[in-house]
């Protein structure tokens, strides 16, 4: 049976990128039933290009800027496909990108999000992420993260996530997970940008959803073109510890506790034998947030946690899925 693709793009000032993005999006051997760009009340000339150049582009144009979440759950709320696919302006992707994950999700009903593999757009042969990974010290990543490719992940296979700068997630498995906000938001919006797509993929997984790795999706990303800098160590530094304290489950938090206070007090040491530099004094800015944040994180945490559906053993094995 066919499956129907709603290709969500969020857009913030990336007219430069947009061309080499849509123009790939344009070449796919199997068509979406649409593709939609949110812009986040771009200053350049990215609405009118996507209304001159792309007219089969359907355009969301936000008129207060309210980040990558809030421009993401505008897209998904907008939608009309069985498959929501996430999809950064400052990616492209192989023509047969989207066939692979229509094999996939048709062939393994079972599978609920498809992590694609993302290489670095400008270091050909080097991998920028197989996948997704979560360790119970609270801090995540991307598997073979700058490694040379040399095949070492080309095997389908189960991971913790999806980085969402090329992600698809069956629609009824996002539905499920909006009752973890009250305002009925896939994404959490306070995290705003960095660490959302982490934070999702921790609350499918509390709800046994599952995602599988396939190498034959395969994107090449300009990595942080539209993002990183302060903003992005300011980000880090909060959201780490949000997201830890708003997801684990409650025994495997207790039991981490002390190697999640190791691991932030890691990054705070060296933040200050490097605070010179502003990306540094803004993930120690980042990190004081997190933690003036936690009474609220606790009370979110509550609803989160009581649509929890798998047991400790279950999530810790998750959280010991190969990385290499």
């Amino acid at each position: 049976m066919a499956l129907t693709y709603s290709i969500i793009i969020p857009n913030y000032n990336g007219a430069k990128f947009l061309p080499g993005c849509l123009d790939s999006i344009a070449a796919q051997t199997l068509a979406p039933l649409e593709t939609i760009v949110v812009d986040d009340a771009s200053t350049d000339n990215s609405v009118r290009l996507l209304g001159e150049e792309y007219s089969w582009v359907k355009v969301i144009a936000r008129k207060k800027n309210g980040l990558f979440a809030a421009a993401v759950n505008d897209g998904i709320d907008a939608a009309q496909a069985e498959i929501i696919v996430l999809f950064n302006n400052d990616a492209e992707a192989e023509p047969n990108w989207l066939a692979a994950i229509d094999h996939t999700l048709r062939e393994q009903p079972e599978i609920d999000a498809v992590a694609s593999k993302i290489m670095l757009y400008d270091q050909p042969g080097f991998l920028h992420t197989a996948g997704d990974y979560y360790r119970a010290n609270g801090v995540p990543g991307n598997r073979g993260a700058w490694q040379e490719d040399k095949g070492q992940y080309d095997r389908a296979e189960e991971v913790f996530g999806a980085c969402a700068a090329a992600a698809a997630y069956r629609r009824a498995a996002l539905d499920e997970v909006r009752s973890d906000h009250p305002d009925g938001k896939v994404l959490d919006e306070s995290l705003t940008m960095y660490l959302e797509d982490v934070d999702l993929n921790l609350r499918l997984r509390l709800r046994g959803r599952r995602t599988l790795y396939q190498p034959a999706a395969l994107v090449r990303h300009r990595l942080s073109a539209t993002g990183g800098g302060t903003r992005s160590s300011y980000q880090c530094g909060r959201n780490f510890i949000v997201v830890a304290f708003k997801d684990l489950p409650s025994e495997i938090l207790r039991s981490n506790l002390c190697s999640i206070l190791r691991s932030q007090l890691g990054y705070t040491l060296f933040s200050l034998r490097h605070l010179r530099l502003a990306t540094e004094r803004a993930r120690l800015k980042g990190q004081w947030d997190g933690l003036r944040a936690l009474p609220a994180t606790l009370r979110q945490r509550k609803q989160v946690q009581a649509h929890r559906q798998v047991s400790t053993a279950y999530f810790v094995n998750l959280l010991n899925l190969r990385v290499r």
